[in-house]
């Protein structure tokens, strides 16, 4: 059996790569990486924010079907997780960082875990559960507020998962059996501080502004997100290169920190059978369209880098199929035999097969959202079904930054229809719409509704574990 090393980041844009052809972000190590594996060119999150992120991550499913729907409903062990069937068959299975799972006191088939982050006392950000009538999001002006140079909490936690996780992959017991280990940095998440070093590396006068100018956004689903998660009002441009210099510095960072990473392993002796994973839970706009975070089915949003190394993996290839963060799990359990039953693919399978058909998918229900969001990419073709309100539709190939929405036009009607059965073999997407927000009214319900969600902690990120 192959040992497996799931290695994740936190809000890395697909762009912001060395090795995907950034015009300044330094990745050397995930660039190495790369050069040693498949790098897969068209990745998407299954939804665009952590908590359901990292749930279709752990099981393999689309947020629908586990109804991990927003901030406050994290993963909580059921169904099981890539982690339960790896420690069935015997490997020891541990997690280093963020989970953003629900609680220490559920079972995620994690055999140990060093430093974990659950989400804020099990409840998670429930500010964002009423959606059609949302409370104020006024901890926006923060991430402008943050921008700056040194540490953070953020940056010292990572420094501390590496630090565990290079200490357990140097342990001569790790050559006794299987293992399967989830390193989770949070790095290039906001506050948007790199550690002095890092900053260095990206002179302000040398960090390009945003590759997609700030537009128009009339779209009232899209509008609707823009003005909850108002980050952009608190923005010019000296602030915006500041922060986009600081992101690229956290970059580096979260690189540094990979390449420890992996050189521990390289030192154990056993990077020769050990399938490597390198990913992010979502992307991150940066600035683009005037939009800052994540949340948006745009791809800066939810397209990340995906990464996979390691015995019987087509070395220095890139692949342009349709791959997605669900397909991590079927990629683990598959080193040990198994399989999961969900969406998923192998994504070495898939480095062998690159001419694949397959339907791009994701979907959003969570804070600023006033209606369910879908995205299917298909070809060229990018379509986004928001539910009771126009779709968009976009070529990608002659409009990657997704500036002309040809949704209704006469001439892509076949397209636009084409695309829609296509969603619809994925999701019901009304009854999914509809379960999502009744799932959210009765947690609001359960929470001393809106007053008792407008009295609840607040917070921009989630705080580090002590």
């Amino acid at each position: 059996m192959e040992n497996v090393l799931v290695i994740m980041s936190d809000e890395h844009q697909r762009r912001a790569l060395g090795c995907a052809g950034h015009s300044i972000v330094s990745t050397p190590n995930l660039d190495a990486l790369a050069a040693s594996g498949t790098r897969f060119t068209n990745c998407w999150t299954p939804s665009p924010i952590c908590v359901p992120a990292r749930a279709s991550l752990a099981t393999g499913k689309w947020v629908h079907e586990i109804g991990t729907w927003d901030s406050a409903q994290a993963y909580a062990g059921e169904p099981q997780s890539w982690a339960h069937v790896l420690a069935d068959v015997g490997h020891d299975v541990a997690s280093f960082g963020k989970l953003h799972h629900r609680s220490a006191a559920d079972d995620d088939g994690f055999t140990e875990r060093h430093g974990p982050m659950f989400i804020v006392g099990g409840k998670g950000w429930l500010q964002g559960l009423p959606r059609r009538e949302p409370i104020p999001y006024d901890e926006a002006d923060e991430l402008a507020a943050d921008v700056g140079v040194g540490h953070t909490t953020y940056t010292r936690y990572d420094e501390r998962t590496t630090n565990s996780a290079v200490a357990w992959l140097g342990d001569e017991a790790r050559a006794t059996k299987p293992w399967a280990a989830f390193v989770s940095f949070v790095a290039p998440h906001y506050p948007l501080s790199a550690p002095e070093e890092f900053a260095a590396l990206y002179p302000f006068e040398d960090v390009p502004p945003p590759e997609i100018p700030e537009v128009e956004h009339s779209h009232p689903a899209v509008a609707g997100m823009q003005t909850f998660f108002s980050y952009g009002d608190y923005f010019d441009d000296e602030l915006t290169t500041k922060a986009r210099a600081a992101y690229f510095g956290l970059c580096s960072f979260m690189d540094d920190n990979v390449g420890k990473v992996l050189a521990a392993l390289e030192a154990s002796g056993q990077r020769d059978n050990t399938r490597i994973i390198y990913t992010s839970d979502h992307g991150e706009m940066l600035g683009n369209r005037g939009l800052w975070c994540k949340s948006f089915m745009f791809e800066d949003s939810v397209a990340v880098p995906m990464i996979v190394s390691g015995p019987g993996v087509p070395k220095g290839h890139t692949v342009d199929a349709n791959v997605n963060l669900v397909d991590v799990a079927e990629t683990a359990v598959e080193t040990a035999g198994a399989t999961l039953d969900g969406p998923g693919e192998s994504l070495v399978h898939r480095a062998h097969h690159p001419d694949s058909d397959r339907v791009g998918f994701s979907e959003y229900h969570d804070g600023g959202s006033i209606t369910g969001s879908f995205a299917i990419r298909s070809g060229e073709w990018k379509y986004v079904h928001h539910e009771d309100f126009e779709p968009e539709l976009y070529n990608l190939a002659e409009d990657p930054n997704e500036l002309v929405d040809m949704s209704g036009m006469a001439k892509v009607a076949s397209e636009q229809r084409g695309c829609a059965e296509m969603l619809a073999d994925v999701v019901d997407t009304t009854a999914v719409n509809d379960r999502a927000f009744a799932s959210q009214a009765a947690l609001i319900d359960e929470h001393g509704g809106r007053d008792g969600l407008a009295a609840a902690f607040r917070f921009n990120h989630t705080p580090i574990p002590e």
